[in-house]
């Protein structure tokens, strides 16, 4: 196909539950609304309150912006493939598409890596805390998660676009770089390469958050203090990590290596795992499980019911 922007993909993902997919409509629907409540709820919460201006819940909001940023790019087409009977998705919605959901991934990667350096310093350092992580330091951690996200996910999209396309089918039902990579005429080694150079970058932050947590669990069982404040501040964002990252490992290696005329239905749900689970989990646990956010949301939120009145 000479002309790339002519192409209409054909999302097949929805293939197997196409007789029943809008009974699927309305929970979606659901998920995502609640999906945007509880995280714009976090976000104002953070940034209302100057008492919750602490790096760890700056982090935690970043969470949630990145969160809806992710979000945004799946909900509103699945919910219109769930309500029409063929799931097709234009050639430069989908490289949008595919921009939007590698920079979120990219950007939870390195914020939850943060999070963890964030963490050690505190528990394991706690002298040396304020010093190490001042205002000035969180602003620039920030600033760089969003443009290195960003720059790779152009460099991505730019490696996608240079490559020809043989074909239309995608079995996937939103767009991915893989899945278009594998309609490739030519020849996709550069593709390879670079996508083999992300994954070994941000695999290193698992590591470093592992080793993080390695040494903040040595710490933490020497005392009952420090054992409340791991289980306060660092079980949640452990939760969020290994949820994260088993749901995006296995969509990834079973994308690359696995069968593709087989377990569609299981395919989808850790597809989705990733995408749709951490937006919602993330201001879920940490609002629940962190005492000063979960006091000030019912402050704020019996502030508005007085008014009200």
């Amino acid at each position: 196909m000479e002309n790339s922007t002519k192409i209409l993909f054909v999302l097949q993902g929805l293939n197997e539950t196409v007789s029943s997919k809008q009974t699927y409509f309305f929970p979606a629907l659901f998920f995502y609304l609640f999906t945007v409540l509880v995280n714009l709820t976090l976000i104002t919460t953070i940034i209302l309150e100057k008492t919750l201006h602490e790096p760890m819940l700056i982090f935690l909001c970043n969470l949630c912006v990145n969160g809806l940023w992710g979000a945004s790019a799946f909900y509103p087409k699945i919910l219109v493939d769930l309500s029409s009977d063929l799931s097709v998705i234009p050639y430069e919605a989908c490289l949008a598409q595919i921009f939007v959901l590698y920079s979120y991934v990219f950007c939870e990667f390195t914020t939850l890596a943060m999070m963890a350096y964030d963490r050690y310093v505190a528990i394991c350092k706690p002298l040396n805390y304020h010093s190490t992580i001042t205002p000035q330091k969180v602003m620039q951690l920030l600033l760089f998660t969003w443009l290195l996200s960003i720059c790779e996910a152009v460099v991505l999209v730019g490696l996608v676009v240079r490559l020809p396309l043989c074909g239309y089918k995608i079995d996937k039902i939103y767009c991915t770089a893989w899945a278009v990579i594998k309609l490739s005429c030519v020849d996709t080694t550069i593709n390879n390469v670079y996508g083999y150079m992300f994954m070994i970058f941000h695999f290193s932050q698992v590591v470093l958050i592992l080793i993080s947590y390695v040494n903040i669990i040595k710490i933490s069982v020497r005392s009952r203090a420090d054992r409340r404040k791991f289980m306060q501040s660092c079980f949640p964002h452990l939760i969020a990590v290994i949820s994260f990252l088993f749901a995006f490992i296995f969509d990834l290696l079973f994308a690359r290596y696995g069968p593709t005329s087989r377990l569609q239905a299981l395919r989808n749900v850790m597809s989705l795992d990733y995408i749709v689970v951490p937006p919602l989990l993330n201001p879920l646990i940490y609002g629940l499980r962190l005492n000063q956010v979960r006091r000030r949301i019912f402050r704020i939120r019996s502030r508005k019911i007085r008014a009200l009145k």
